[in-house]
């Protein structure tokens, strides 16, 4: 299916380069069978024009070149070189080849302008994003970046995973904002995820300094406009015996659980709570929630990229739907596979950029099935005194 619309794709690409050749040719035949009252010059013409978008200046300045010498050629054969029409003709080629030209310039330096600043905000973006290890304290980790078409704004979606005396921490967050403004504001993010994680006894203490991380940046005033004031998140923890998950969910997509023999459960919180950054306006504290984690189940968390990715009629990708009864050897293979089913239903490219995070917990034999159902953390489990 996938090597069967590249070829399309590739097939059509072919096509619209040749469209500036067919054109001179196509006018060449045209002048011959028509009679001389009928004109081939909009052919002519159409040519540079349609080069100057596709090729390079050297090139749309040739195809300009073949389409003068086209007309004047055709007027020489027709013995109509001296007439008043040809010269009209030939100028108005002419002055079209050296407006392509003019036209190449402008988009070029236009898309390297564009590409540069992308590709800076992508580098900055990938600096404080760095994958993680495969094996984390005895757990299978896989991530992914999916950046969104060419000419959407790269956003603000971060993740992250790490070792810490309380168990393995993780975070999948999207910043509201695009642009190297989201990129300062994962900046904030990470950095204060990652001394929290260590520190903070529970995951609702990490969940509140990073509400005090974007309070404080908030109040300085420089990043406010930028990061808009809040961030959705799920934060996880898990376990040195790794039997149970730690979940508290600001604001964020449901985490799906996958189980080995191909069973999905989406891992609701029992009460909704508001984004990061929006402390102030909510005064209920977090609470974690906990959910078993069977061995060869894998965590699955996602930022809305995935799940608004949309197909040519609109209807949203449902990650839920796609990978309920499926099994997966592990995370990198489950996340393969996640990333080409999205292209496959938005036919190659999405409006939004996408993390994946995906956690699994190595299988031991056939282990019983433990339905999650969500049970609020006791004082032990949160890490609370």
């Amino acid at each position: 299916m996938l090597g069967r619309e590249q070829g399309s794709i590739y097939s059509a690409q072919r096509i619209v380069r040749a469209l500036p050749a067919l054109m001179i040719v196509g006018g060449v035949v045209f002048d011959l069978l028509t009679p001389p009252r009928f004109t081939a010059v909009p052919m002519f013409a159409a040519a540079p024009l349609l080069a100057a978008p596709l090729f390079t200046w050297y090139a749309t300045l040739l195809t300009g070149i073949a389409a003068i010498m086209g007309v004047t050629g055709l007027h020489f054969y027709n013995q109509s070189i001296g007439e008043i029409t040809s010269y009209t003709e030939v100028s108005t080629v002419v002055t079209v080849s050296g407006l392509a030209l003019l036209i190449n310039r402008v988009v070029r330096r236009s898309g390297e302008r564009l590409a540069s600043a992308r590709v800076i905000a992508e580098t900055a973006q990938r600096a404080v994003l760095p994958p993680p290890s495969d094996r984390i304290d005895g757990l299978r980790v896989a991530a992914r970046y999916e950046a969104a078409q060419a000419d959407a704004a790269i956003g603000g979606d971060l993740f992250a995973v790490q070792e810490t005396p309380h168990g393995v921490r993780l975070i999948v967050g999207d910043v509201r904002g695009k642009g190297m403004g989201a990129v300062a504001a994962v900046a904030i993010l990470i950095g204060a995820f990652r001394e929290a994680a260590e520190q903070e006894r529970s995951l609702e203490g990490v969940a509140q300094r990073l509400d005090r991380a974007l309070a404080r940046e908030a109040a300085r005033g420089e990043e406010l406009d930028a990061m808009e004031g809040f961030t959705t998140a799920v934060l996880g923890e898990i376990g040195r015996d790794g039997d149970v998950v730690l979940l508290v969910n600001r604001g964020h997509p449901d985490p799906l659980l996958l189980h080995a023999d191909g069973e999905l459960e989406s891992l609701v919180p029992s009460a909704a709570s508001l984004p990061l950054g929006m402390g102030e306006l909510d005064r209920w504290p977090d609470r974690a929630e906990e959910y078993p984690l069977p061995a060869g189940a894998t965590l699955l968390l996602y930022t809305d990229g995935l799940s608004e990715a949309r197909d040519a009629d609109g209807v949203f990708y449902d990650p839920g739907a796609r990978l309920r009864g499926r099994q997966f050897s592990g995370p990198e293979e489950l996340l393969d596979t996640l990333v080409e089913d999205v292209r496959r239903h938005t036919g190659g490219g999405t409006n939004d950029d996408m993390a994946l995070l995906a956690v699994g917990r190595p299988a031991e034999g056939q282990p019983e099935r433990r339905r999650t159902v969500p049970m609020v953390a006791t004082d032990e489990n949160s890490g609370r005194a």
